[in-house]
């Protein structure tokens, strides 16, 4: 047996009597499909702009994928609050830091990428010897020499 019997069927005070719902870590829970409407998951929550603000899950999605227990906390939409919007000056000081994370520190240019902190400078200034091999043409141990048999 995978685990211990579930008794279906719960009382409780947001919803009434739930035939489908039983009682799991603190939470009343549900199936796939089977919980009320009006409760959102974080991604569902995310899709219409909403934030917990402090509100606490209600209930739990518990379902199986790939042979594994998956539980998705659900949370009541009427506690809800609207995402919060950034500021011009907090978008301006976000664009700034991560200009600063493509700046190479070697070389002072902004190389596109975030700079590895394994490496603490660009590629190409962690490894010149690489710099000036053009990298559509395949390196010279990985060619294939064809032999013209005609001849």
């Amino acid at each position: 047996m995978s685990g211990p019997r579930r008794r279906y069927g719960l009382m409780t005070e947001r919803w009434g009597w739930q035939p489908l719902a039983w009682e799991q870590n603190g939470l009343t829970s549900w199936s796939w499909r089977k919980a009320p409407r009006g409760l959102l998951t974080r991604r569902q929550m995310r899709v219409e702009g909403l934030a917990p603000g402090g509100a606490w899950p209600v209930g739990q999605l518990v379902f199986h994928h790939r042979r594994r227990e998956v539980r998705a906390l659900l949370y009541d939409r009427g506690e809800l609050v609207p995402k919060r919007v950034p500021s011009a000056a907090q978008l301006a000081a976000l664009e700034r830091a991560l200009a600063a994370r493509r700046r190479c520190p070697a070389c002072g240019r902004d190389v596109g990428y975030c700079i590895p902190t394994s490496l603490g400078c660009c590629v190409e200034c962690a490894y010149p010897d690489l710099a000036g091999e053009p990298r559509d043409q395949p390196e010279a141990r990985h060619r294939v020499e064809v032999r013209d048999e005609a001849a």
